[in-house]
């Protein structure tokens, strides 16, 4: 399998969000115009959904961590 389908088609944990989001978006955009062909469209479908759950993970990790900082910087009360 050549280089460029292997990354594709594993599932990369050690991605940025933007990276992440931007790939979903790419996705999104070939189903949407129907430029996926059946035989890839459950794969396309598949990473889809990964990204989805890799990217609310980013978020709600970033959300408590400025949660975590915000405490922090007021203090106890």
């Amino acid at each position: 399998m050549p280089p460029s389908t292997t990354k594709k088609t594993t599932m990369q944990t050690a991605l940025s969000y933007e990276e992440a989001f931007s790939e979903l978006k790419k996705i999104s955009a070939e189903i949407e115009s129907e430029a996926v062909s059946v035989d890839v469209l459950a794969e396309k479908v598949k990473r889809a959904s990964f990204l989805i759950e890799y990217c609310q993970q980013k978020l709600r990790a970033s959300e408590e961590e400025v949660a975590n900082i915000i405490a922090q910087m007021e203090g106890p009360k």
